[in-house]
Formats: C-alpha cells, structure tokens, sequence
C-alpha cells in the first residue's frame, strides 16, 4: 500500500453503529513489514476485525477517510482479520469496517498525531431482523440470545495473583463494588410520604380491628416493604400466610422480608416452595428465580447465585434482572462473560445509564481502558444531569496516566453542570493535571489550584482534594502550603496512607528528620493494613472459573 496523505480537519460527534463494540489500545510505533519506510513524521493505524465471537473476518472491508472529507483509502483483511494502514499524515478521522452478511463498525473521529501509532479492533455484528418494538423493547419475552460463556466453579482468587498494580487492582475491586451497589437499593414505595402514612394508619387500624381480615394484614404488610420496614411487615404477613396459606403474593412478598431482615434460610425455603408450585407465570418465576439469587449470594454461595440471576433473565429478560446478572459475574471477576452480558443488556435497553456503566467497568476490570471510558461517556450523553457515570468515570482516570480528550470533555461537562458538586470540580481538575505533559506544561495549573481550592471548600471531608492540591503545591516548591494542605487530607481521611508518605518526603527535604520518620513509619503501618484488608477481601469473594464457547485465548479481543 502506498503512502496515504490528506490533509487534517477538525470534525464532531463520536458515531458508532449500534450493537457494534469497538476497541482501542494505544501501542509503540511500530514498523510495517513489506511496505515502504513511514515519513518520520507520520502516523499508522492498524487492528483486527472480528465477528461478535471473537472470531476473525478475513476479507472483509476496512476504509479510513479524512473527517469531513471526501479521500479514503481502503483495505481487506488478511486470513487473521488483521488490517494496515502505514504512513498516514497526523489529523482526524473515520475508520469503518463492512462484510456481506454482517453490519458496519464506525469509530470516529480518530485523532492521529506526529509518530503516533494506534490500534483500533473492530467487531461486526452478523446482521439479522429486528426483534424489538418502536419504543426499544422486546416484542416478545423469549431470551434473545444464548449466553456465550458457561460458568463452571469457583476458586479462591488469592491463589491467581493479580494483574496490574496494586492500585490499579484495588480500583478495579472498588469500582466492580459500587457497580454491584446501584442494582442493590432496597424496595421504596414511590407514593408521597403523607399518601403513604395515611395508607398505613389506615391498614394498621383495620387490622387491629379485624384481625383475621387477610386483605389487611396482607396489604400492610406489602405497603410495609415498599416503605423500607421489613421487620414491621413480618407478623402481618405470618399471620395472613396463617389465614390464607395457599395465597401466592402473601408468600412471596414474605419471603421477600425474610430476605430484606437477614433471614435467609428462611427466605429461600419459602421461595422454591413456590417455584415448586404451577400457578404462577413465567415472570412470577422470574422474580423467584431472582430472589433466590439474592439468597445465594448472601449466603455465600456466588455459584448457585450467578445461575439463578440468568435464569432470572432468560424468564424475563428485563433491565433490572439483566443488570444483576451481569454485576454478579463482574463482582466475581468474571470480566468477559460480565461484558457479554451487559452488551446483550445494552442493545436491549439502550437508554439505561447504568448498563452502560456497568459495561464500562466491565471492560476496565478486562484491562481495556479506552473501551471503559468510551461507554461510560455514552453512559454521561443519555443522562448529562445524572452524576453516576461521571464519578465511575473520575474513579477510572485517577489512577490512568493516560488521558483522552473525550473525558476531559465529559468531566469538564460535569463541573459545568454541577458547580456546587466537590466531586464534579475535583474529578475535572484531576483530568487536567493527569493530562499535563510535565512539570514544565503549567498552562492549566491555575485553573487546576482553583477547582481544588473549591472542592475542599464545598467538601471539607474531602481528603484526596487535600492530597492532589498537596502535590500541585509541592510541585511548586511552595513546601508550607503543600504541608498545610497534606495535614488537612490526613485529618479528612483516615487510612490515606500516600498523604503521609508525601508529607514525610517533604519533612525530609526541609530537615525535619524526627517529623519524616514519623510520618514514613505511618505510612508503611497504613500500607501494610490495607494491604491485608485487600487480602481478606479477595478471599472473601470467591472467583468464578468460567470457559467461552466458540472461542480461543488466541481469538480474544485485545
């Protein structure tokens, strides 16, 4: 292929064809066997395409076309889906990818700078006809696709070793926990609070009244649960399960407090007692099936858990019972099938904001940074106001050096939005400082000491604002400030053991020796605590052990 030259333009919106994952990971320049020496000051661009299996698609058509402009060049892969294009002038563009039989894969734009080297993997989705209604769900509650992945056991994660850093780990645990977290909200009844007292004092007076009236009590102790009161709703549902036993709702709802007030045997007694019956539907089955699942998993049992969420979702594939699928197999370390479930989730509910957030922190648990932030800034464009999204995304580019344009954008969006947030404006003054070049790159510094100064104002608990306006301060040689602001992220936050290393880092440069050693013998101590506490906690949550279908290690998107 010969050189490739166009000039660069400026473009706007990110286009992505639906159903359709697209991966990026940035690599060293590299050389191009057979084709001819690159300018020294060109890009190039390559990757791989491959099928919804990861399987490669030989020979199928690659095109990359200047942003807004007319010139494109074009490829085929070769038998291993591989795509090349050498010697390509630095500026932005569109990359797509097409085959008979299959959709079209869109990334853009892409921005290619001086002697930079990308690389962009493309999955095709094989075409077929549409099964869902207008309004973006499914027509028909059949489950849509089988799971590609089988889960077989579970091991001790202790005895796997990690990958990455020990920060970069102990993020990836953190943030597979508060994925977890936003499906586990405990049921809240949505009338207003005076509806919802009115109802009770009405239920509870007619319950006393007529105490073997099993409306009442079956009712109050419904409305009970809706309202956060499990404990409350306990003997009202007994004693409606006592006056009517065959009554199904009754059952259900108390095994539902069973499960709300810790009694989980209990609970799941009663729950397959019902599942063994047949007068119920398939949803009905479902809300078992994931009740039960909710059972297994606070019982220790993360196995017979995960089978009972996707039981759940082939039941009734709906957005709640999709998303805790896909959450137990992430909280379990199950990254691949924790993807393929929450893209499958995705597709179906294209509007929800935490499926997409629960695919980004699925790929980021898989290692794929540029793929985590850009479902996480989709997450960000269906719900701008939703602060959600941004903090996963502030969560991920603290411990990235790497910083992409796209989130800058989101998060600087985010301090736009919500200027009285603290997160929002030390999340976006985070994004700054990793995007610096250097010390010497100050052209953002003042901005960066301003939303910090914020942040701790609106949030004085805010230990890690303390701690980065700590280093930007030291950075400076402004070594008071910069003591100033540690000793205040120190009393913010207990247990941030980096504060006290570079607190005692700074006590040794201004000959403080005494203060120094006291500060570095706390940092080992606090060190040593969390990393025990990171122990217990990998051996606490057992790993699934899982194998894909159709695929190979070989053929695993990179």
């Amino acid at each position: 292929m010969g050189r490739f030259r166009l000039p660069a333009r400026k473009s706007g919106n990110l286009r992505i064809a639906a159903g359709i994952l697209v991966g990026i990971v940035l690599l060293v320049p590299f050389g191009i066997d057979g084709q001819s020496p690159p300018h020294e000051e060109s890009a190039a661009l390559q990757g791989f395409v491959r099928d919804s299996r990861g399987h490669p698609l030989a020979g199928s058509s690659v095109r990359l076309q200047i942003t807004g402009g007319m010139q494109t060049v074009t490829t085929r892969t070769d038998s291993a889906g591989s795509y090349r294009f050498p010697a390509l002038s630095p500026g932005d563009y569109t990359l797509r990818a097409e085959m008979v039989g299959y959709g079209e894969a869109s990334f853009g734009p892409l921005v290619l700078r001086s002697k930079e080297a990308k690389r962009i993997d493309l999955t095709l989705a094989r075409q077929s006809s549409p099964r869902s209604s207008s309004s973006g769900t499914p027509e028909s509650p059949d489950f849509f696709d089988e799971p590609t992945f089988t889960v077989a056991g579970v091991t001790d994660p202790t005895n796997l070793g990690g990958h990455g850093s020990d920060t970069d780990v102990r993020n990836k645990e953190a943030l597979a926990k508060e994925t977890v977290s936003l499906g586990k909200t405990s049921p809240r009844n949505s009338n207003p609070e005076s509806s919802v007292s009115s109802a009770e004092k009405l239920l509870r007076e007619t319950a006393e009244r007529e105490p073997e009236n099993f409306s009442a009590n079956y009712r109050l102790g419904k409305l009970l649960i809706a309202d956060g009161k499990a404990r409350e709703a306990l003997p009202y549902l007994e004693h409606a399960g006592r006056i009517n036993p065959a009554d199904y709702e009754n059952n259900y709802q108390l095994a539902l407090a069973c499960a709300e007030v810790g009694e989980y045997e209990h609970a799941g007694t009663n729950a397959r007692a019902l599942l063994a019956r047949q007068d119920h539907t398939p949803q009905d089955q479902a809300k078992l099936h994931h009740l039960l699942g909710d059972v297994e998993e606070k019982l220790g049992r993360p196995l017979e858990a995960v089978r009972e969420y996707q039981r759940a979702a082939e039941l009734e594939p709906s957005e709640p019972n999709f998303f805790d699928w896909g959450s137990e197999l992430l909280m379990h370390r199950a990254a691949e099938p924790a993807i393929d479930v929450f893209d499958k989730g995705n597709r179906r509910f294209p509007r929800s904001v935490r499926m997409l957030v629960g695919l980004g922190v699925s790929w980021y648990a898989r290692g794929s940074y540029e793929q985590a932030v850009r479902r996480l800034c989709e997450a960000t464009d269906l719900s701008p106001d939703d602060p959600t999204p941004y903090l996963f995304l502030g969560r991920i580019q603290r411990v990235e050096t790497a910083q992409s344009e796209l989130l800058v954008g989101k998060l600087r969006r985010f301090a736009a939005l919500q200027p009285e947030n603290a997160m929002a404006n030390f999340y976006y003054a985070v994004s700054l400082w990793q995007r610096r070049k250097g010390s010497e790159d100050v052209k953002d510094l003042a901005e960066i000491k301003i939303l910090l100064q914020k942040a701790v104002r609106l949030d004085p608990r805010l230990g890690a604002g303390y701690l980065q306006l700590g280093i930007l301060y030291s950075e400076q040689k402004d070594y008071p400030n910069a003591i100033w602001a540690y000793q205040h992220a120190i009393e913010a936050e207990h247990g941030l053991e980096e504060a006290h290393y570079r607190l005692g880092q700074i006590y040794q440069h201004t000959g403080e020796t005494l203060k120094a050693r006291t500060e570095l013998r706390l940092y080992r101590q606090l060190s040593k605590e969390r990393a025990e506490e990171g122990d217990r906690d990998r051996h606490e949550i057992q790993q699934f052990v899982y194998t894909l279908r159709d695929r190979t290690s070989a053929s695993q998107p990179q």
